[in-house]
């Protein structure tokens, strides 16, 4: 049985309306829904509500198939014609999916539209607005990062993991996207950036309790080793998960010597102070219930894997794994900012605003 989402619907106008203003929504401004089969009428409805009380102009841009969140970067929007140009001169595009590594996104960007990603729970996008003080800390780590030179990453599981930082990008979500070109994720509230390309060692060991987000939403039911070198996992042991993540990369490969399915993909910790952690406990196998808070649960380590395009390398592959990992120390440059899962570096410690209701 599901359990009922925890707000009124009809609040949602409101949350749109907050919504909209963090990302700076002007009257002279428009705002383009970008929806599929399955998004929720509410959600459009809300949108528009929240642009009418602004003075905004808004509509929605459907397209007739579900936006997948096994397999990123859709490109859809193309089956349309004049579509992209619609994205181009657009202020503000709401993404009700994850449009990430799509061309259409890159080329909005690049004219200087702002994207918003909503695709999580309504009582979830209550929850998780950003909070006063997460873009400061959320631009406070990924500047710290993006002057690093090394990372490494250890756990009492087993993780001992290093790699060199500083030629790839740096960037981080904290909720509402305001600037030209910004991209971000409503219920948001962290930081990635990417590996120098062929610098990653070590040893990952996710443990019974840490996460799957993408492709799957689940717990790790056993221990699963990652074994990396040069960038690369070379090996992956287990059970279960093991034998799903290795059947997923290799599903995914274009040819029997592509490798680019096991690369290492971004790295970085949640700063949302207002993420519960036991989502999938609570609620199951849905991805709107953790697409947000799952990487924004302060302190946990999420270890990606497959593209690094958006870090500015050339690696497109669509077999993308988002998995956080509970109780990792993280270093940088000799300094401990993350220590056992909690934030230790004050700088990236916000306070929460809403009282976390964790199940008992």
């Amino acid at each position: 049985m599901l359990r009922p989402q925890e707000i009124n619907t009809m609040q949602l106008a409101f949350l749109y309306k907050k919504e909209f203003e963090l990302c700076r929504v002007r009257p002279d401004e428009t705002v383009v829904l970008v929806t599929d089969l399955s998004t929720r009428r509410e959600y459009v409805e809300a949108a528009f509500a929240a642009a009418a009380e602004i003075g905004a102009g808004i509509y929605e841009m459907k397209v007739n198939r579900k936006f997948s969140t096994t397999h990123i970067g859709g490109e859809w929007v193309f089956d349309t014609k004049g579509s992209i140009a619609a994205i181009e001169a657009a202020d503000l595009v709401v993404a009700h999916h994850i449009p990430l590594g799509s061309e259409w996104m890159a080329r909005g960007c690049a004219a200087g539209t702002r994207f918003l990603m909503i695709y999580d729970a309504p009582d979830d996008l209550a929850r998780l607005m950003s909070p006063p003080g997460l873009k400061e800390a959320a631009i406070y780590a990924s500047d710290k990062v993006h002057k690093a030179k090394e990372m490494r990453v250890i756990s009492k599981a087993g993780t001992d993991f290093r790699c060199k930082l500083g030629d790839m990008f740096t960037s981080c979500q904290y909720g509402y996207a305001e600037e030209p070109g910004r991209v971000d994720h409503w219920g948001a509230g962290h930081f990635s950036t990417w590996p120098n390309i062929g610098t990653a060692d070590g040893t990952i060991v996710y443990q019974p309790g840490d996460c799957w987000i993408l492709p799957y939403v689940r717990y790790f039911e056993d221990t699963c080793r990652l074994d990396i070198e040069n960038g690369v996992i070379v090996n992956i042991e287990g059970k279960t998960d093991a034998k799903l993540m290795r059947d997923f990369m290799d599903a995914h490969r274009q040819h029997p010597g592509d490798n680019e399915p096991y690369h290492v993909s971004h790295l970085g910790w949640g700063l949302n102070p207002n993420a519960v952690l036991d989502q999938i406990a609570v609620h199951g196998p849905a991805i709107e219930r953790v697409g947000g808070t799952g990487r924004a649960w302060p302190g946990t380590f999420l270890f990606s894997t497959g593209p690094n395009d958006q870090g500015g390398g050339k690696n497109k592959t669509r077999a993308h794994v988002d998995a956080p990992m509970f109780g990792c120390t993280v270093i940088l440059d000799n300094e401990v900012v993350v220590e056992d899962g909690r934030i230790v570096d004050k700088g990236m410690i916000v306070q929460p605003s809403q009282s976390l209701m964790v199940a008992a």
